[in-house]
C-alpha cells in the first residue's frame, strides 16, 4: 500500500487550498492527467479555485462539526450514514466472520468450511476490482440497484434451506453456490459504495467531521453485528437470521432508490450546488454525459485517511485505485489461505 500510495498524485483541490493560485498550473497538469481527453480541464479548475475562495470565507460555526448541523448538508450525510449501515446491515460481516462457524454447526467439515471461506474472499478481491471498472459505465446508483436484489434472493435461498432441514452434507453444492451468489452480487454493489459515497457526497467544509461519522455508523453497525449474531442465531435459527439479513437487504434497495441519488459524471463542486439549492433526490440529479464529465470513482478514500491526507479530494485515479485496492485484498486473503493450508494439513477431514 505504501508504494502504491506514492504514485498518487496531489490534489488539485489542496494544491488550490494550500498555495492559491501559486500552484494553479501544477494543479491543471494534475486533472490534465486524470481526465479524459477532450476533457474541459480549465472550467473545472475554475470552480475549484471559486469554490476554494467560498471556503475560505465561510465562517468557522458552519465548518467541521459545529457545519453538521446546517439544514443543508443534512441530506448528504442521511445517505452517506445511511449506506454505511446497510453495508453492515446487508450481512457481508455475518458471512466473513461467521460462515465457518455456521457451517460447521450444521454439519459440514472443518476444513471445507474453510476452503469455503478462502473462495468466499477470492469472490469478494474479484467483484470488488470489477466494480471498480465498470461503476463510471453502469453508474453508482444503478449499480446498487441492480445488485441488491441478487443479496437479499441468496440470502432467502440460504434460510430457505436451513429452515426446510436441507443443511445437511447432501446439499452442500447448493448451499455453497448461494454463499457466493451472496459475495458476487453484495462485494459488486453495496460494499463498493459503503466508502465510495463518504469521499464524494460532503461539501468541502464539513468533509473531514462528515466522513467520521459515517465510518462511526460503518464500524459502530459492524459491532453490533458482531455482539449480537450468535445469539440471533441462538433465539431465532440460522435460517430465520438469514431471512432477517435478507429483509434488510429488502430495505436498502428501498433507501437507496428512495434517497441515493446518481452522482456519477458530478463534480463535487456540482454535488455540492445540488445540496444547497436542496435539490438533492435522485430525480433531481439528471445522467451527465460520460464523454464531457466523467470522472473516476473516489474509492482512494480509505488509502488517503491511511496516508493521512483529504478524504474524498482525488478525482478519477482509475487503473491506480483498483491496484491498491487489489493489493490490499489480495494481502488478506492470502494470509487466510496460507492459514487454511496449516489447519487442513494439521487436521484430517472428515467425511
Amino acid at each position: 500500500m505504501l508504494l502504491l500510495q506514492l504514485r498518487l498524485p496531489e490534489s488539485p483541490r489542496w494544491l488550490v487550498l494550500k498555495f492559491g493560485l501559486g500552484r494553479a498550473e501544477e494543479a491543471q497538469k494534475v486533472l490534465y492527467r486524470l481526465r479524459p481527453d477532450g476533457y474541459d480541464v480549465s472550467s473545472e479548475l475554475e470552480e475549484i479555485v471559486a469554490l476554494e475562495g467560498r471556503q475560505q470565507r465561510t465562517s468557522r460555526g458552519n465548518r467541521g462539526w459545529s457545519g453538521l448541523r446546517q439544514p443543508w448538508v443534512r441530506p448528504a450525510l442521511a445517505v452517506g450514514c445511511g449506506i454505511a449501515l446497510f453495508t453492515q446491515l446487508s450481512g457481508i460481516e455475518m458471512i466473513i466472520y461467521y460462515a465457518p462457524t455456521i457451517l460447521t454447526d450444521n454439519g459440514f467439515s472443518k476444513t471445507t468450511a474453510l476452503w469455503v471461506s478462502v473462495a468466499l474472499g477470492t469472490v469478494y478481491l474479484v467483484m470488488m476490482v470489477v466494480g471498480l471498472i465498470i461503476v463510471d459505465k453502469v453508474g453508482r446508483r444503478r449499480l446498487t440497484l441492480v445488485m441488491v436484489p441478487g443479496t437479499a434472493l441468496s440470502l432467502f435461498a440460504l434460510g430457505a434451506f436451513c429452515v426446510t432441514g436441507h443443511s445437511g452434507r447432501a446439499y452442500v453444492p447448493p448451499i455453497v453456490a448461494c454463499l457466493l451468489a451472496f459475495m458476487f452480487f453484495n462485494a459488486g454493489g453495496l460494499q463498493l459504495m459503503g466508502w465510495l459515497t463518504g469521499s464524494e457526497i460532503y461539501p468541502l467544509a464539513v468533509r473531514a467531521a462528515a466522513a467520521s461519522v459515517q465510518s462511526a455508523t460503518l464500524w459502530g453497525t459492524n459491532l453490533l453485528i458482531t455482539l449480537t449474531l450468535l445469539t440471533m442465531i441462538s433465539v431465532f435459527g440460522v435460517g430465520q437470521v438469514f431471512w432477517i439479513y435478507g429483509m434488510f437487504n429488502v430495505a436498502a434497495w428501498l433507501f437507496v432508490w428512495w434517497r441515493m441519488p446518481e452522482l456519477t459524471g458530478h463534480s463535487l463542486e456540482d454535488i455540492e450546488r445540488h445540496l444547497k439549492s436542496g435539490r438533492f433526490r435522485p430525480r433531481d440529479f439528471a445522467r451527465v454525459s460520460q464523454a464531457n464529465t466523467s470522472r473516476g470513482p473516489d474509492c482512494a478514500y480509505a488509502l488517503a485517511l491511511l496516508g493521512g491526507l483529504h478524504p474524498g479530494d482525488f478525482p478519477s485515479l482509475g487503473t491506480r485505485r483498483a491496484q491498491t485496492a487489489s493489493a490490499e485484498a489480495m494481502i488478506y486473503w492470502s494470509m487466510i489461505l496460507l492459514m487454511t493450508r496449516r489447519l487442513a494439513r494439521s487436521r484430517p477431514a472428515r467425511a
